[in-house]
């Protein structure tokens, strides 16, 4: 596995591991939000790592590779849908506004961000793997 795609799975699992210690933590309770905005600038971080060394090699391949294009394409919709999600939660509520929707917004951002992470895993990763060898 090549180096790039083993750190972008070890930040995966740490940015999992975070939004799961918000949630045990309480997501209401000042601890629980100092680990969800910790999480937060993880996840900004490692999208910023993604977009710079892992989608120019693919969108590279892409253009002559059908089935990488048809991936990439799929993902991009998946990824703006994710992407709104994520941002629209921060936005809302990094004013500090909590309640009820609040839980229930971060249990729709976490279940994106999960189904993410394993697509990602089980496809991108793989075709990255496939153009570097």
């Amino acid at each position: 596995m090549s180096a790039l795609i083993e750190e972008l799975k070890k930040e995966h699992l740490e940015i999992v591991a975070a939004l799961n210690e918000a949630k045990k933590l309480g997501i209401l309770s000042k601890e629980g939000q100092t680990k969800l905005l910790s999480a937060k600038a993880s996840l900004l971080a490692h999208l910023k790592k993604e977009d710079e060394q892992l989608y120019p090699a693919l969108m590279k391949e892409a253009e002559n590779n059908k089935g990488v294009k048809n991936t990439l394409d799929l993902f991009a919709i998946d990824m703006e849908n994710v992407s709104k999600v994520v941002l629209e939660f921060f936005d809302k509520y990094s004013g500090g506004v909590l309640g009820e929707e609040f839980q229930r917004e971060f249990e729709s951002l976490f279940v994106a961000l999960s189904t993410r992470i394993r697509n990602e895993e089980d496809a991108l990763y793989d075709e990255y793997e496939k153009i570097i060898q």
